[in-house]
């Protein structure tokens, strides 16, 4: 008797598994089916690119885009909409910057720069002088004031071809544009020109931020990208005549902070309020594109994931918010201000989602978690395959959602397919048409997917899973 009861609860229980992860495999196509047929988030990018542009911090534009996607998230029926107040840092760009390689006197050949963000501006006649070429900051420290002083040091390390990762490939030589004025200006340099953080040979310069960390005002140089075949040139160009002298002139000025805002939606959760669940993309970028894929495509997949559930009358247990951070580029200013005051508040966020990656094709997701919550994540990798997005790893989230990591808790960032994406990033070719709608939409679909998973099931509240005793 015993024996029978025991079979009939087996049996039980795996009807019951088979028929929650049937509902799960049904919600998920039915997302996909609503983001795919009746999306809105290539509409709303459409607006922020072409109707708004590029959104440096404290720019008239970036407020334009806090006004809309507020105005747009109000359109949804969300629970709550507000703004939350950040300052931010102002620097602008100034008239287009200008540069050339000259050979002998008189000889120059025009080259294409821009301005890293925070970099000061050149004087007013511009800089000139002999070129010192490096690829590490242990090539500078070796060549010593003594062939440094006086002369403009141009970084020339590529981003490494051979990593399948291009974020790999990107991180192992970003640290040259974040520092290189700063390690420069030791040995008595007068300006920097780093070679842009680009996989292509193309004629576009790539900004992105620059930092001075605590030098002195009288002791900053001015430092500018340069495109990668212009990189290429210069680098030959030198190496055959060690006379061959750099021109450089642009106009940037750092301005006093300015008051800006992140923008929050939420649905408030039906059993479990005070659980927070959040996805999110900055709402800043770069001025020299629109920003469509950083970080435009973050922000309205984000956007959607709300909608979606919205439309498919999906009622979440938990508080689910979207949150789009301001100056994610050149201060995280946004990510900060909102883990600060979730903790002022005593707020349980339980699951951060980012998509700053661009709005490529969906792959998966990598996660920052313990090994209980990273178990419980490949317990629905199967969900994800007949999508072809089940890439599954540890590993880092976002920079918005990263002041909110605990122990307990789980961060995430949407991993699209990143092959192409430095060929836009920070540059004038990050526009609205360099994003596929389909693309797009499945990232959407994806993330609110996922989002769907940690409002039904919750997370693993085991921190350390028990050890096995030999």
């Amino acid at each position: 008797m015993q024996l029978l009861k025991t079979s009939i609860l087996i049996i039980l229980v795996s009807l019951s598994l088979q028929i929650k992860a049937q509902t799960d495999e049904a919600i998920f196509k039915d997302i996909y089916k609503t983001a795919l047929t009746n999306g809105n988030s290539y509409e709303w990018l459409d607006h922020l690119s072409n109707q708004i542009g590029g959104r440096l911090s404290g720019s008239y534009n970036a407020e334009k885009a806090v006004a809309y996607t507020k105005e747009e998230l109000d359109k949804l029926g969300l629970t709550k909409v507000w703004l939350q107040p950040v300052m931010v840092p102002k620097w602008v760009r100034g008239a287009k910057e200008y540069a050339y390689i000259e050979s002998t006197e008189g000889t120059t050949t025009a080259v294409n720069i821009c301005a890293l963000g925070g970099s000061i501006a050149t004087p007013g006649i511009g800089v000139k002088a002999h070129v010192v070429e490096v690829k590490t900051f242990e090539e500078l420290e070796a060549l010593g004031k003594e062939k440094v002083e006086g002369k403009i040091v141009f970084y020339n390390r590529p981003m490494q071809a051979d990593l399948i990762s291009t974020f790999d490939a990107y991180g192992g030589c970003v640290n040259q544009r974040y520092k290189g004025a700063v390690e420069a200006a030791k040995y008595g340099a007068v300006g920097v020109i780093v070679r842009s953080m680009n996989l292509r040979l193309d004629d576009l310069p790539h900004t992105g931020s620059m930092t001075y960390d605590d030098l002195p005002n009288d002791k900053r140089i001015p430092s500018a990208a340069i495109s990668t075949k212009d990189a290429e040139l210069l680098s030959s160009m030198t190496k055959l005549d060690q006379g061959v002298k750099f021109y450089f002139r642009q106009h940037c000025k750092q301005l006093k902070d300015v008051q800006s805002y992140n923008v929050i939606g939420e649905i408030r959760g039906s059993e479990f309020p005070n659980q927070y669940i959040i996805v999110g993309g900055h709402l800043d970028s770069w001025d020299l594109g629109d920003g469509a894929h950083d970080d435009g495509a973050g922000v309205v997949q984000s956007m959607e994931v709300l909608r979606l559930l919205k439309v498919l009358n999906i009622q979440p247990k938990r508080t689910i918010r979207v949150v789009l951070f301001m100056n994610e580029e050149n201060g995280l200013r946004g990510g900060k201000k909102y883990a600060e005051e979730a903790k002022q508040k005593n707020e349980n966020h339980i699951f951060a989602l980012e998509s700053d990656a661009g709005g490529f094709t969906p792959r998966g997701f990598s996660f920052d978690c313990n090994a209980a919550n990273f178990n419980q994540v490949l317990g629905w990798q199967h969900l994800f395959k007949p999508y072809l997005i089940h890439f599954f790893e540890q590993g880092g989230s976002g920079a918005d959602v990263g002041p909110l990591k605990k122990d307990t808790n789980v961060l995430a960032g949407l991993r699209p397919d990143s092959q192409r994406y430095f060929d836009y990033h920070h540059a004038s070719s990050d526009t609205f048409d360099a994003v596929n709608k389909r693309e797009l939409e499945l990232g959407a679909a994806t993330m609110t997917a996922l989002v769907y998973l940690y409002d039904r099931y919750g997370v693993n509240p085991i921190s350390n899973p028990p050890k096995i005793k030999n």
